[in-house]
């Protein structure tokens, strides 16, 4: 064994492992902290739904196992195997699809999954693969005929739809009739109110593959735009995200000259390269969600930003396509400071091709005497380096009357 014989020692404490557990070792002699153990289970097809079930612990209980130990990669084997009678194909689409979503709610924590495959395997994980890891909207759009309709739920554990049952706060209501399409049972829980347990909700993958196909009504989009906002809403309050904070990339300042809120972005302080764009956005959400219910303008300082400061387009659109529609309605105008060639040609293609409504709010400020037409200078916080700038290339700004020669 190359681990060694400690690693014997250390089995032998564990006392065993039922089908469907995960137990830990030291990796002993192996290149790895840790060995994480499993017994996959035996397969009969008139007990397939144990099978499934206690394959998806396997996979799932390993994935637990490794966030806990803060562990950044783990390695799978195949846990089912011919000896055991379990189909290659079935137990391929469970191991999949567990890690998939698994890596949709702990993704941060873990860098890299590594399926270790015989050549038995691998032909079917490579055709399977995209499927639950496309690489493109387009490989994704391609691979969804091919999807099994049995995709478990949202944690990828098999699900039995005998046993499903359906929660609305409110059965009988008009916003409920959608989703009652879906089949299920409405059970009148109207006195929990609006606790999340009263929102329970169909397939969302079901939901997905209709978006993609084009398929799901205007207002079935807006409510399943919206629940996504509030993901992204719920994690930016929960999140320590004092790093972003500590930037001073976005803060708020005064009014302009309509009383309208004015927000600013500092292009020099965020250092693309170096942070966490998603907590990046996630932070944008936390400070822009109360001001976004009223109107409000935002002044980006364009100033000495680098290569490395510059905010990719598909960045942009992520964030475009995740606020909320508040955000657009309630954004009157972006002033565009001290722009180069490049930066205007970039947004031109941007607000033409990648986003609709936003190219004629978008004004661009070559100094700052010209932003002080729409906004006073006692209104904004200004970052040292712009004024310095700014002053160096159009001269000096005056908060009043110039001084006097004579002085």
């Amino acid at each position: 064994m190359l681990a060694g014989p400690d690693l014997k020692e250390d089995l032998q404490k564990l006392k065993g492992c039922r089908t469907g557990e995960a137990k830990l070792t030291k990796g002993f002699n192996l290149a790895a902290r840790f060995i994480i153990h499993t017994v996959g289970p035996k397969y009969k097809s008139r007990y397939r739904t144990a099978a499934e079930s206690s394959l998806y612990s396997c996979y799932r209980n390993v994935l637990q196992l490794a966030k806990e130990q803060s562990m950044s990669s783990v390695g799978f084997c195949v846990i089912n195997s011919a000896k055991r009678g379990y189909p290659l194909e079935d137990a391929t689409h469970i191991a999949l699809r567990t890690v998939r979503r698994f890596l949709e709610i702990h993704g941060e924590s873990i860098e890299k999954v590594v399926f270790a495959v015989s050549e038995l395997e691998e032909a079917t994980y490579q055709k399977l693969l995209p499927l639950y890891f496309p690489r493109s909207l387009k490989e994704e759009s391609r691979s969804l005929p091919h999807l099994p309709a049995d995709i478990g739920n949202a944690e990828g554990e098999p699900v039995v739809p005998e046993r499903q049952i359906r929660i609305s706060e409110k059965p009988g209501a008009p916003e409920d009739s959608q989703e009652e399409e879906d089949g299920g049972l409405g059970v009148d829980l109207s006195f929990i109110g609006s606790h999340a347990f009263a929102r329970m909700e169909g397939d969302i993958d079901k939901k997905r593959r209709l978006i993609l196909q084009g398929q799901l009504s205007e207002a079935a989009l807006q409510k399943q735009h919206q629940r996504n906002y509030n993901r992204w809403l719920c994690q930016a309050r929960s999140e320590d995200l004092s790093d972003i904070a500590s930037l001073k990339a976005l803060y708020q300042t005064g009014v302009d000259n309509c009383g309208r809120t004015v927000m600013v972005v500092v292009g020099r302080n965020i250092p693309v390269t170096l942070i966490d764009m998603d907590k990046a956005l996630l932070y944008f959400i936390h400070v822009m969600d109360h001001i976004a219910v009223k109107e409000y303008v935002l002044v980006y300082f364009h100033t000495l930003t680098s290569e490395y400061n510059h905010l990719d387009s598909d960045f942009l659109k992520k964030l475009y396509d995740v606020v909320d529609v508040k955000y657009k309605r309630n954004l009157k105008a972006v002033y565009f400071v001290h722009p180069t060639f490049r930066s205007k040609v970039s947004t031109w293609f941007f607000t033409t091709f990648s986003v609709s409504g936003l190219k004629d709010k978008i004004h661009h400020v070559d100094s700052l005497h010209q932003l002080f037409s729409a906004i006073s200078p006692e209104q904004i916080d200004f970052p040292p380096f712009v004024l310095e700038y700014d002053a160096r290339e159009n001269g000096p700004y005056y908060t009043s009357y110039p001084p006097s020669p004579d002085l």
